[in-house]
């Protein structure tokens, strides 16, 4: 019964890992930098959605479906605008500037710094969390348990990423997209905007990440600094399946779920990110610097 529950555990943080890694990669596509700041997304997203259902509460007294719905799409919503702020007022600013992907790296690193002392001043440094009522039973499947909110978490990061393959595969949106990653100059010859398609990049990564934010805080705690620990997660399952590619993104996520539940088998669960960074080194060691095969990907380091 521990090895299937453990799996069952594993597939719903790969679920998580993998809607982060695909937003990431779907950002990286497009602008050809680590940015970190995904990490932002994704706690204003789980915070904003605590904050719409504190007040539905204090309104109607209880929570309903709408209720929900509505913290739901207040949370993306917020998502989405923190990504399109931080590209339009930093990131554009410095690629106009011609600035190297080392700066824009280190920008992103202390925009995400910023969010989180930001969210800190406002909501404090306590645990915040959304799960009230009665504790509900779960179900059993396979000699395992499975609760109703991990369902939802697996059955949503399923279908977002569906939509994401086929958004990059299938859309004139996607086409443009994989334009600006080949050859930004091409593209912008041929009519492809590079400036827009890098917005539309964060618009959609960033609501992934923040989709991705709201249902893990139906699951866990709220903390200021969880987006940090969720982009590293992101990054690591996206060198495992390879950056910039959106299934490998999926697969990276819940091979780093599944591995490091299995890992905590026998240890503590205080190790799960030593397990992480682990498979990262082992990755790098294996194929250093294997994951950026282009002369232009190797540049953004």
């Amino acid at each position: 019964m521990i090895i299937q529950q453990l799996i069952i555990n594993g597939f719903i943080s790969g679920g998580i890992y993998a809607l982060v890694a695909v937003g990431f990669a779907i950002i990286y596509r497009a602008g050809k930098f680590f940015h970190l700041a995904h990490g932002a997304a994704y706690t204003v997203a789980a915070y904003l959605a605590h904050t719409t259902v504190m007040l539905w509460l204090s309104v109607f007294g209880s929570m309903s479906v709408h209720g929900w719905l509505v913290a739901v799409i207040v949370g993306v919503i917020g998502a989405s605008a923190t990504g399109v702020a931080i590209d339009r007022f930093v990131y554009h600013p410095l690629r106009k500037q011609n600035a190297s992907n080392l700066t824009l790296l280190i920008a992103s690193f202390g925009v995400l710094i910023f969010v989180q002392n930001l969210i800190q001043l406002v909501y404090g440094a306590q645990p915040l969390s959304m799960r009230f009522g009665s504790v509900k039973e779960g179900y059993r499947f396979i000699g395992a348990v499975i609760t109703d909110i991990q369902i939802l978490i697996i059955a949503v990061s399923c279908f977002l990423m569906f939509g994401s393959w086929w958004l990059l595969q299938g859309t004139k949106l996607g086409k443009a997209i994989r334009a600006v990653s080949d050859d930004p100059v091409a593209a912008n010859i041929v009519g492809i905007n590079p400036d827009g398609i890098i917005l539309y990049s964060f618009l959609t990564g960033s609501a992934l990440a923040g989709i991705a934010g709201i249902l893990i805080s139906f699951e866990t705690n709220l903390e200021p600094t969880m987006g940090f620990t969720a982009v590293l997660k992101g990054i690591v399952a996206s060198i495992v399946g390879g950056v910039g590619n959106v299934p490998g993104a999926v697969l990276g996520g819940f091979f780093l779920g599944l591995v490091e539940n299995l890992g905590i088998w026998k240890i503590q669960a205080e190790w799960k990110d030593a397990i992480s960074f682990g498979i990262l080194i082992m990755f790098l060691m294996i194929r250093p610097l294997g994951f950026m095969g282009t002369r232009t990907e190797r540049e953004s380091l």
